[in-house]
């Protein structure tokens, strides 16, 4: 693989272009004729820098998951107990990655079972539980006495742990379906969803103030 000997705008175009392909329709029916096309470039230059599909596929995967590890995950910071500032947290840096990489947040498609055995074994061995032990991190150790009193609390987290899902979907199908994406309104948006959660299962200021 020499495709990282390509310069940055050219080789993210590439990657960019195969993760959204391999998202949509799979590794089986992912078409290198349209990765090459959408990312600017001929299929044979595309093949001069890339072996074949499996690879292309593989190293697909290995590079986003390591830039999800270290741009989202490893700047998580826990130390905040709020649950909704962890979740703003978490948002931000996944705007921030989405900003460049539309579909990075998407990458956990690629561990679909695929007709290759070669394939299913290389991503065996690649799977780890970052992601969902991230994000049990950000439910985990939080401060309970912010919410109203009587409330179940791992209840209350599992209706937040639904919303924040919801609202993700949205935020990606908003990405997904226009050209030019305003983050801003996002942010706004995301700001004025976590304000509504927490007059629904926080206690006032006021009274958390005594």
């Amino acid at each position: 693989m020499n495709i990282s000997k390509l310069d940055e705008e050219r080789k993210i175009a590439i990657l960019n272009s195969a993760l959204k392909e391999f998202c949509i329709r799979g590794y089986d029916n992912a078409s290198t004729n349209v990765i090459a096309k959408e990312a600017g470039i001929s299929k044979a230059l595309m093949f001069h820098y890339v072996n074949n599909k499996q690879d292309l596929f593989l190293y697909v995967y290995d590079y986003f998951t390591q830039l999800l590890e270290k741009e989202y995950y490893s700047k998580l910071d826990f130390s905040d107990k709020d649950i909704f500032n962890r979740l703003r947290q978490s948002y931000l840096l996944q705007i921030d990655l989405l900003k460049q990489y539309p579909w990075i947040i998407n990458v956990d498609k690629l561990t679909n079972e695929v007709s290759s055995d070669e394939i299913n074994k290389a991503l065996s061995k690649r799977n780890d539980n970052n992601r969902s032990s991230y994000e049990h991190k950000i439910f985990n150790k939080i401060d309970n006495s912010m919410f109203r009193p009587k409330l179940n609390i791992e209840i209350c987290k599992q209706f937040i742990l639904w919303s924040n899902i919801g609202f993700t979907s949205q935020i990606l199908d908003n990405i997904g379906n226009s050209e030019i994406v305003d983050y801003e309104e996002i942010i706004a948006t995301l700001d004025g969803y976590f304000d509504e959660l927490r007059k629904v299962f926080y206690q006032s200021e006021e009274i958390r103030n005594g």
